[in-house]
């Protein structure tokens, strides 16, 4: 009997996690052309831009748009980046003198002159689900 009460706790507390969870939908809606795919990482304020992102997909373009999600999310606060990659190398090529080649954005669309700022691109998930829509 004790075996199946903690047997029963143990999964109700995992379907708990699991359903506080949450997604991230985002959809980069202006790529220049159906070339390459799109690239997209979750970070947080520790990996932003300096560390392997919490999650990263990639996604077909189609008519200049591009849809991915991120599932199983905790609540917290969280940044979206995201480029065109358009050669299909899995990585963002730059010009010799540091100017990206490859169109990129980040959530929040607050695009200033060099990469983006962490603080500009931060939202918070805290008890539903969100999606963005990212320009490039």
């Amino acid at each position: 009997m004790k075996i199946l009460a903690t047997l029963l706790i143990s999964i109700v507390t995992i379907l708990n996690v699991v359903a506080q969870n949450k997604t991230i939908t985002v959809t980069v809606v202006n790529a220049n052309n159906n070339e390459g795919n799109i690239k997209f990482a979750l970070h947080n304020k520790e990996t932003f831009l300096v560390k392997k992102p919490i999650q990263a997909k990639e996604a077909i373009i189609k008519e200049g748009r591009s849809t991915i999600t991120f599932t199983n999310v905790p609540e917290g606060e969280y940044a979206v980046t995201c480029f065109h990659d358009k050669n299909s190398n899995g990585r963002m090529d730059f010009e010799a003198n540091g100017m990206p080649m490859e169109d990129y954005g980040a959530s929040n669309n607050v695009m200033n002159f060099g990469p983006p700022q962490y603080h500009n691109a931060k939202f918070t998930i805290i008890d539903k689900d969100v999606s963005l829509e990212i320009r490039l």
